[in-house]
């Protein structure tokens, strides 16, 4: 599907595979103060001011925008808030979000 924008929306059989929860358990394992929560992956950062805060997302969007995956967050002052799922396989864990927050965590 393409959208008006131009850009492509993965439809049919492109759409991402959830993971099972053994798989997610697994994943998290080696993502230190991360959690599932709901059918997400959480994390809260804090950081020592704002301006450490807003650089973190900074460098957490160009990543993200490379993976063509963008994370659900907030910012309030020194606390950035982090949840990762994906849209196309109906806003569950996928390996695409495991992916990204390995890439979040490395930043760190």
């Amino acid at each position: 599907m393409v959208l008006a924008s131009g850009t492509q929306r993965a439809t049919g059989a492109g759409m991402a595979k959830p993971l099972a929860t053994a798989e997610i358990d697994a994943a998290l394992a080696g993502l230190p103060g991360w959690s599932l929560a709901g059918d997400a992956l959480v994390k809260e950062f804090k950081f020592g001011g704002f301006r450490e805060a807003m650089a973190f997302m900074v460098r957490v969007g160009f990543e993200a925008e490379a993976m063509n995956h963008h994370p659900d967050w907030t910012n309030v002052y020194n606390r950035v808030a982090i949840r990762l799922n994906t849209h196309d396989a109906g806003g569950k864990v996928t390996a695409k979000d495991v992916e990204l927050a390995k890439k979040i965590q490395a930043l760190v």
